[in-house]
């Protein structure tokens, strides 16, 4: 019995030891220094790894926590999403969509050798063809032959009839002085030169002394060959000595003007061999020389307009039509030599030139990159540094990138490499915008709002209703807006269009970010804005990526969520107001 009890004790205290070192045992070990292993879930996470917050995410920690602001628990940042560099950023495929994102590759899409520029113009008419078929008399236009602009006539045509008193009374003189013309020859001279100097010919002027009787409607007849261009009188009109009936263009031969940019104006001179191709004869290649160089540059587009004067005897160039010009210049190098990217992939701040280079191929992942910029060729820039051959820019939807970009806090237009900055404050891009525009957009803030709250509630029609009264009212503005301004109200417009027309809720947030993103660097651009109006931010929408809308209210009320998450987000700026 003693020995079954003795063996009771030292199994349960085998028991004991083993259960110990299964619990314990693992908590020092030799070489630890009597110090425990941190063993926590976050084990993977890198040396140097960052730690955010979801709703936050301003706040960057080298190590866990809580956060700062909500108490929230911090999560590992996001290094990039599978973006290369630390300026990567990747945007959702569907916002690629709705953006109508496009690349085109460096280097590709160039005409002509890298000693041409190429340049877009326009037929117009020959001015030094033009005349004036005026009235040569005072009177009543009787009869008007021309009906229409772009009636042929040529010369010796009866343009019109005029009844003319002081014509009547003069017929009178002639009759009366021809009685006189042996003893008073000096004055029948002087009356048949005032007849003379009206434009009667002399075999008129003979049938009116034959027939002996006077002429109450005159023919007026035309004097060039050409094309109407303009009807400048009516029938019944008054007119007086001098006043103008029609005018009428000769287009036997037409200018073809081509706008050059302010770089390249050295490059050109009089007697240069322009080669020219019309959009609606692609396969007929023109070619004339430089007759005229403008001396005076247009100061909003900064372009002079250069000329060639093309025959034109079969017709087959109407004033008005496109062209694309090539003119050789001196410039060294082959087209090898040079990279060329479309003027659309370029923006600019102040001294910087921007492109968005995808960075993953087939990826949607971007990054920014400062470049070099040389000459203008038509549509299509040369860049001496900064691209390397075969990569990939953003030609289509470039503000739309950018936005992505500063809502991500990588570098982008208005935010350089190095000077990231994180969230509270929003980057907005510097832009002209005249005063007229802040009446205009005062007149559509509470359709803007009514579509907010709309997305608020969830109500799909009352958005639909608020996206299309928001359009018509900013449609106001499209005259008065230039350059990027005016390609910020553009994508506005189409993302209210796009909105007053779906019928998913889904869709017409993910359209109402892009609006945003396009629509709130007007407003803060915008001054003396009497109202306040507070720029707010969802770090949660948009896949994470962060989402904007304006409300003139300092609560939050989350158009990307509603009542599932009604106060997520937070107010990052205010623009007006005093």
């Amino acid at each position: 019995m003693m020995n079954k009890k003795v063996i009771v004790i030292v199994l349960a205290l085998a028991a004991g030891l083993l259960l110990g070192y299964l619990i314990f045992g693992t908590s020092a070990r030799p070489g630890d220094k009597g110090q425990a292993s941190d063993m926590h879930e976050h084990d993977g996470t890198e040396e140097n790894g960052m730690w955010t917050c979801s709703m936050h995410p301003q706040i960057q920690s080298p190590e866990p926590g809580d956060c700062p602001i909500c108490g929230m628990d911090l999560i590992p940042a996001d290094s990039g999403d599978g973006a290369s560099g630390a300026n990567g950023f990747r945007m959702t495929e569907n916002a690629m969509a709705l953006a109508n994102i496009r690349t085109s590759q460096v280097g590709t899409g160039a005409e002509g050798d890298g000693n041409s520029i190429r340049l877009s113009g326009k037929i117009r008419k020959n001015e030094e063809a033009n005349a004036i078929q005026a009235s040569y008399f005072d009177g009543r236009i009787e009869q008007l032959n021309v009906n229409y602009t772009g009636q042929e006539v040529r010369k010796g045509q009866l343009l019109a009839t005029i009844y003319s008193p002081a014509l009547v009374a003069a017929q009178q003189e002639l009759l009366t002085s021809q009685d006189l013309k042996s003893s008073q020859p000096e004055l029948y001279q002087a009356v048949r030169n005032k007849l003379k100097n009206w434009k009667l010919t002399e075999k008129q002027i003979s049938e009116i002394e034959s027939s002996g009787t006077v002429r109450e409607d005159f023919p007026v007849y035309a004097t060039v060959n050409g094309t109407v261009t303009e009807i400048l009188a009516a029938e019944g009109d008054f007119i007086k000595q001098g006043q103008p009936i029609v005018k009428v263009s000769n287009l036997d031969s037409v200018w073809a003007t081509f706008d050059v940019y302010e770089a390249q104006i050295g490059q050109f001179s009089i007697g240069q061999t322009i080669k020219i191709t019309a959009r609606a004869y692609p396969d007929k290649e023109l070619e004339g020389r430089i007759t005229f160089i403008d001396p005076v540059m247009d100061n909003m587009s900064r372009t002079l307009t250069i000329r060639t004067t093309l025959p034109n005897k079969d017709g087959l160039l109407k004033p008005g039509m496109f062209l694309t010009g090539r003119v050789a210049t001196g410039a060294s190098g082959s087209k090898s030599e040079q990279l060329l990217v479309p003027a659309t992939a370029v923006m600019w701040t102040g001294e910087r030139s921007v492109v968005y280079v995808q960075s993953e191929a087939g990826q949607p992942v971007f990054e920014m990159r400062e470049v070099t910029l040389g000459n203008r060729t038509g549509d299509q820039y040369v860049i001496t540094e900064g691209l390397e051959p075969g990569e990939y820019v953003v030609t289509n939807g470039t503000f739309t990138v950018d936005a992505a970009a500063q809502l991500q806090s990588k570098s982008s237009m208005m935010n350089t490499p190095g000077n990231s900055k994180g969230g509270s404050d929003i980057n907005t891009m510097q832009m002209k915008i005249p005063d007229t525009f802040r009446e205009i957009f005062i007149k559509a803030l509470p359709h803007y709002l009514e579509l907010k709250d709309a997305l608020v509630a969830g109500d799909v029609q009352e958005g639909r209703n608020a996206a299309r009264e928001t359009s018509n009212s900013l449609k106001e503005a499209l005259p008065i807006l230039q350059g990027m301004a005016r390609d910020h109200l553009l994508k506005s417009q189409q993302m209210l269009e796009a909105i007053a027309g779906n019928s998913s809720l889904d869709n017409q947030r993910e359209h109402f970010i892009i609006l945003n993103e396009n629509l709130i660097p007007l407003i803060t651009n915008t001054k003396n804005l009497r109202e306040k109006i507070y720029v707010q931010k969802c770090p949660m929408a948009n896949s994470n990526q962060g989402a904007l809308w304006i409300s003139s209210e300092k609560e939050i009320r989350n158009p990307y969520y509603g009542d599932a998450m009604l106060s997520c987000g937070s107010v990052i700026d205010s623009v007006g107001g005093k």
